[in-house]
């Protein structure tokens, strides 16, 4: 008969968890049905709070179960604390049939003589515990014991599972709002870097060599336009470019740059590659051209007077330095243009892609050290992936 009644509760168990996605779910089921089967008359559920290292009341079953399954004070038991929590602590299943001598036995509202506590377990993982009390003694039995710990091991195992499609949910949610932070910071560093101001104004300038028939300068000009903007839609969908077409568009937007600004700054690119194979140099795009969209916007509404950018790249066993030196006069209580405010931050965009791509790109910033001609220094950090794409 108690072979039958111990298959009959394992077969409605397993068959009533098949349904369920929710871990309250599963506990108020095990608390309020399977519980009842066995005739227990008194049970409590918990779970294992890591972080906090305590056992949390999740369901219970007898005079501590409410009738709307909320919990408004529930139980917590610090682990190793009390029989619950040495179970808890060892995750070995504990059958004691006189409490009153046992000096771990914590009293709750009643005191109850006998307790059968089993650890929520699998593969040796413990996610909770079941304990259960009657006031009689002696009334739990080792066939009581099996039975538990074997409904105690299905509960696991769904919760397991519970855990393991909510965890993989919750990668793919996450996984698909990075794509959409990276396609948006692209778009906006797109955005920032052809703004209207820029787009406008590099035109202007091309047509003004046009009306006063200076020709070469004319198609020189928009040669360099032309292939700015093939570059940055095709290196859009990309996360990585190579270290010299990087270096080629940068002296492109510089160029754009200072014609929009009637060669109001001046530049120098060195380039130390120790015998390296540029063509095999590869770095995150968009990073460089972002740090100076920033850089040039800013010293130029700052109006700072002879601006010199002095850029220098060492490729070095691993990793891409780019080291900028210039002047810096801010203003202070001035408010930049709306189109200004709209750039993407390079730093932000170097902390999004670290956290995001794993790239690791570290910065240092300093001011006025060394050399008197320059007031600020840059120091980029890139990683070089180093292969052929």
């Amino acid at each position: 008969m108690k072979d039958n009644l111990f298959e009959d509760i394992l077969i409605y168990f397993s068959e009533s968890l098949l349904g369920k996605e929710n871990e309250d779910d599963i506990l108020w089921d095990l608390a309020k049905n399977c519980i009842a089967k066995l005739g227990f008359v008194d049970c409590v559920i918990y779970l294992l709070d890591d972080n906090n290292q305590l056992l949390v009341q999740k369901a219970a079953y007898g005079p501590k179960s409410p009738k709307d399954h909320t919990l408004y004070n529930p139980v917590e038991i610090v682990l190793g604390e009390g029989i619950t929590g040495h179970v808890a602590k060892t995750g070995i299943p504990e059958l004691v049939h006189d409490t009153s001598k046992d000096p771990r036995y914590i009293e709750d509202d009643a005191m109850r003589f006998s307790e059968i506590c089993v650890p929520i377990a699998h593969e040796n993982i413990i996610y909770g515990v079941i304990d259960c009390e009657h006031p009689k003694k002696n009334f739990f039995t080792e066939h009581h014991l099996k039975m538990l710990s074997a409904v105690a091991s299905i509960c696991a195992i769904k919760i397991k599972a519970v855990r393991a499609n909510r965890e993989l949910s919750e990668k793919q949610e996450n996984l698909l709002k990075i794509r959409e932070e990276i396609v948006a910071l692209k778009l906006k560093a797109l955005n920032s870097q052809l703004n209207p101001h820029f787009v406008f104004n590099a035109l202007n300038a091309i047509q003004y060599f046009v009306t006063s028939e200076n020709k070469r300068k004319a198609l020189e000009y928009l040669s360099l336009f032309s292939h700015l903007i093939r570059f940055y839609l095709k290196t859009l969908e990309k996360d990585t470019i190579h270290l010299a077409d990087e270096i080629d568009m940068l002296k492109s937007y510089l160029k754009l740059q200072s014609l929009r600004y009637n060669d109001s700054f001046d530049y120098t690119i060195s380039l130390e590659d120790n015998g390296k194979d540029l063509n095999k140099v590869v770095i995150p795009s968009f990073v460089v051209l972002t740090l100076f969209e920033n850089i040039i916007e800013q010293s130029m509404f700052s109006q700072q007077k002879e601006q010199y950018f002095d850029i220098q790249f060492h490729v070095g066993e691993g990793h891409v330095m780019l080291k900028l030196q210039y002047q810096e006069n801010n203003l202070k209580n001035s408010t930049p243009p709306e189109y200004r405010e709209g750039m993407v931050r390079w730093q932000e965009q170097i902390e999004l892609l670290n956290n995001v791509k794993g790239f690791g790109i570290a910065y240092e910033t300093s001011t006025g050290k060394n050399d008197a001609a320059f007031g600020k220094m840059i120091v980029l950090t890139l990683p070089n992936f180093q292969r052929d794409l």
